[in-house]
């Protein structure tokens, strides 16, 4: 019998940070019949003063060749009776362990500052992440304090691995100013054994028999019709459709019902269409951004993109509702454009800590409507400052979403 891929999941919300590791080591160890190659770490903000032991602790109860992870503002885990909590505010550990038979696991480490052309070679960017671009390799980003960096790194990885998916997250804290820490440990590598690192990217090159598919929610439904941008000069619309953009805006809340205009007041976004020539667009073939203010005397909106003329734009709003329904709509459209003829062995979740209790009103909502279309799969991630994952063909930086990433045993 083939080698097969095994992936377990165990969190903890023990208070103690020995007492938290114990668990989710023993737990998480109890469910794998193979050795581990791989290990993901997700810990919440509440052990801050911490972070320092957490891969001492764990590296002295587990031999893995290769362990990484992050803070998150709450973790996502399965606890002691099978079932997926997302934690937030609160202690809590979630360790993930993986069994990955002829599969390439390799971890590296980059900053942003001094980031290849973007108008370079792709061999450049292979040079600089040191990562083969055969077989294809699928990843996961931790990434440190924002910076332009991140952005062109995402659009460095497309252009250097077409065919490649990233998936990943933002690391957050407790709030404003907190301390962050993205955890590596690879055994034998002197550059990279029990390292934490506050800002930058660590990433996770999967390579092999493996594939990645995304799940990318941005919690958001189309208002209007879409428009066309007819003059933009960086992030500024200047004029849509020939119109002014504010006077088009105005037009556009007024003709509302009162419900949809009180959540444009609050919850306004402009979804930037990602195929130029696809007609009828539908929920997930936007990207997703928000508004950052407008001009009255110019009539000119600033949104966070960059903007051309001959794209097209429609405006959008969210609430819970929406939210649920993009995510519903989201799992249905992947679950009937992908026959289970290779089961997903474990998923990964990057929801940002917008979503949660805070916007639904009851805990646990993303991962339990992702459990009803994919039943007993290790679901593992945490609450991002900014959650990564491709739209249209292309990874972006998101706020106000939720990603998953569903791993299943594919031949390269």
């Amino acid at each position: 019998m083939a080698d097969q891929m095994q992936w377990a999941n165990a969190l903890s919300t023990r208070p103690s940070l020995e007492a938290a590791i114990t668990e989710v080591v023993d737990r998480a160890t109890s469910l794998l019949t193979k050795p581990a190659d791989l290990g993901l770490v997700f810990i919440s903000s509440a052990f801050t003063s911490e972070y320092s032991r957490v891969l001492p602790l764990l590296t002295e109860k587990l031999s893995l060749p290769v362990l990484v992870g992050c803070c998150g503002g709450g973790v996502i885990g399965t606890n002691l009776y099978g079932d997926t909590q997302e934690l937030e505010s609160e202690p809590a550990l979630s360790l993930t362990l993986a069994h990955l038979p002829e599969i390439k696991v390799q971890p590296f480490y980059v900053e942003g500052d001094d980031l290849p052309d973007l108008d370079g070679s792709p061999n450049a960017w292979v040079n600089f992440i040191g990562v083969a671009p055969n077989p294809t390799p699928q990843f996961i980003l931790f990434s440190g304090s924002f910076s332009a960096g991140v952005n062109d790194l995402l659009q460095g990885i497309d252009f250097a691995y077409p065919g490649s998916k990233t998936v990943g997250g933002q690391a957050s804290g407790g709030g404003f100013g907190s301390r962050i820490a993205l955890f590596c440990h690879v055994r034998g590598d002197s550059n990279l054994e029990n390292r934490i690192y506050r800002d930058g990217v660590l990433g996770l090159a999967l390579s092999g028999k493996i594939t990645l598919d995304t799940i990318v929610a941005q919690g958001c439904r189309p208002i209007g019709q879409p428009f066309q941008v007819t003059k933009g000069d960086r992030n500024i619309i200047l004029e849509l459709n020939e119109q002014n953009p504010l006077i088009v805006l105005r037009d556009l809340i007024a003709s509302l019902s009162d419900e949809e205009r009180v959540l444009a007041q609050n919850w306004l976004f402009v979804g930037v269409a990602m195929d130029e020539f696809k007609q009828e667009l539908q929920p997930g073939d936007f990207l997703i951004r928000s508004i950052l203010g407008v001009d009255p005397s110019a009539g000119a909106i600033a949104i966070g993109d960059k903007v051309r003329p001959g794209q097209r734009l429609q405006f959008h709003i969210r609430d819970a509702q929406t939210s649920k329904e993009d995510l519903e709509y989201l799992l249905q459209r992947y679950q009937n454009q992908n026959p289970q003829t290779s089961s997903p062995i474990g998923a990964l979740m990057f929801s940002c800590m917008g979503r949660g209790e805070g916007l639904y009103g009851k805990s646990n909502f993303d991962s339990q409507l992702f459990h009803h279309y994919f039943h007993n799969i290790p679901l593992s991630g945490f609450f991002c400052g900014g959650e990564i994952g491709p739209v249209g063909g292309s990874t972006f930086l998101h706020a106000f979403t939720s990603v998953f990433g569903i791993f299943k045993s594919g031949d390269e």
